[in-house]
């Protein structure tokens, strides 16, 4: 069981005493917090707006039915997940409750490890849901370092905290990471963080500007010092005085510029091209590169002393790759901000899209991410199964097996439009099993109901009925 669940409540409501005590028993073995109730009605008073954990009631009560309990749930909080327990018989009534919002629904007798899942699903999607509203919720006054670095994985909280150290420092830094990682957001956050806050952020792209042009944008120039000159310019340096100058893709500044840049760190002195004024400036640089700055200084291609003088700290960002469990966090986060920016409104996606999210490679790491996110709220994204396939040549034999039975019961659940039973023909399985295979892969067959039953017949003949 993960750390993220320990301690977090679950709420039992059941009328049988010995049921409600077999549940919390299987939970609280689990290091989840139960608290059980014999109706709705009680437990009711342990619910709030932001509650952080998962409700599992029985279905037929008799003082306050599983259906007007759940009902009284999403008027508290629509987002808390409500798993419905039901018998064989009362299939067809907990499928209406999903329909009406419930987060899921198992089959009496409950299997301890069947509902354990389930509530494992509930509580991480609920903690989810919290820590984005959480964020959503940050006022504007001050920056927030978690707003802007954002993830619960042990690697961001080691990058928050080391970030935050070296901004209070106020030396010269330089950033590690691939593309994509966020190399400007951590130096726009050790500006922010650090005592140069009031004083301007000035960035400058080394790598797409032409060698021409390096110069003057660092310096600047005055007018006549070279044809198309025609007035003053002021150097980035320059107006980065008594505030952060970010250089990123430091690794490609040609050695000459090079040299430039660290006689005017050196001295904290420059003069315009074409100027003989010397100007003093106050900056601190924060240098961002892909490649490792010292490796390529003994190797001649990175000048050693500009190194030693801008590389005092040093700030590593973990790629996606290595932070996994925040990219559900991640995904909602810029799936949100562009919804609320165009007016769109969206549904929280289910746990096996998030499943299927975290199998991607993601080798343009949240830059990546953001882009997917936003064609996600626009309704433009490609396929997401499509997308996972992409990275199947790096995961093991059983990850690859997985994941092809995932696609088969999806596709299976769309040309049946999510009908248990014809589905469990479909694949020539029990229905037990079904259920079994279902639960397993955190699929919600009401998800994909309405789907076109012409796509029976044809999945029928791929699949060789």
């Amino acid at each position: 069981m993960s750390n993220h669940t320990t301690g977090l409540p679950v709420v039992l409501v059941d009328d049988e005493v010995e049921i409600r005590s077999a549940w919390a028993e299987t939970l609280a073995l689990e290091a989840y917090k139960p608290l059980a109730f014999g109706n709705g009605q009680e437990a009711l008073r342990a619910l709030c707006v932001d509650w952080p954990g998962a409700v599992v009631t029985d279905l037929r009560m008799p003082v306050m039915d599983g259906m007007n309990f759940l009902e009284a749930v999403r008027r508290i909080d629509p987002d808390i997940p409500v798993i419905i327990v039901t018998g064989h018989g009362d299939i067809p009534m907990a499928v209406r409750a999903v329909r009406s919002g419930a987060y899921d629904f198992i089959e009496k007798p409950a299997d301890p490890e069947t509902m354990l899942a389930a509530v494992a699903r509930a509580v991480r999607m609920r903690s989810l849901v919290i820590e984005n509203r959480r964020l959503s919720r940050k006022g504007s006054g001050g920056y927030e370092i978690e707003k802007h670095l954002v993830g619960n994985s042990e690697a961001m909280r080691r990058l928050r905290q080391r970030v935050a150290a070296v901004a209070a420092a106020d030396v010269n830094t330089v950033i590690y990471g691939e593309t994509g990682s966020g190399k400007e957001l951590v130096a726009r956050a050790l500006h922010s963080l650090g005592p140069r806050r009031n004083g301007s952020f000035v960035a400058l792209n080394c790598g797409a500007l032409p060698d021409t042009l390096i110069a003057s944008e660092l310096f600047g120039h005055e007018a006549g010092a070279f044809t198309g000159a025609d007035r003053r310019r002021i150097g980035r340096l320059e107006q980065a005085s008594g505030g952060t100058l970010f250089l990123d893709e430091i690794e490609s500044m040609p050695i000459a510029h090079q040299t430039q840049l660290l006689r005017a760190l050196q001295s904290q002195v420059i003069e315009r091209l074409g100027g003989k004024a010397e100007i003093p400036i106050n900056v601190r640089v924060v240098a961002a590169s892909k490649a490792d700055l010292e490796e390529a200084s003994s190797e001649g291609r990175f000048r050693a002393d500009l190194y030693y003088r801008i590389a005092v700290a040093m700030v590593s960002i973990p790629p996606l790759r290595h932070r996994v469990e925040d990219i559900p966090l991640l995904f909602m986060n810029y799936t949100e901000k562009c919804a609320k920016s165009r007016g769109i409104k969206l549904a929280t996606p289910d746990t096996a899209f998030f499943e299927e999210l975290c199998t991607r490679p993601w080798k343009g790491n949240v830059r990546e991410l953001v882009n997917f996110a936003e064609r996600h709220a626009l309704g433009i994204d490609a396929d997401l199964g499509e997308m996972a396939i992409a990275g199947e040549e790096r995961r093991s034999l059983p990850d690859q097996v997985d994941a092809f039975e995932k696609r088969i019961l999806i596709n299976a659940l769309r040309a049946t439009g999510g009908r248990a039973q014809q589905t469990a023909d479909l694949l020539r399985i029990p229905r037990k099993r079904l259920y079994l295979r279902l639960q397993r892969h955190g699929l919600d067959r009401e998800g994909f109901c309405g789907e076109a039953e012409s796509l029976v017949t044809r999945d029928e003949d791929d699949l060789g009925q």
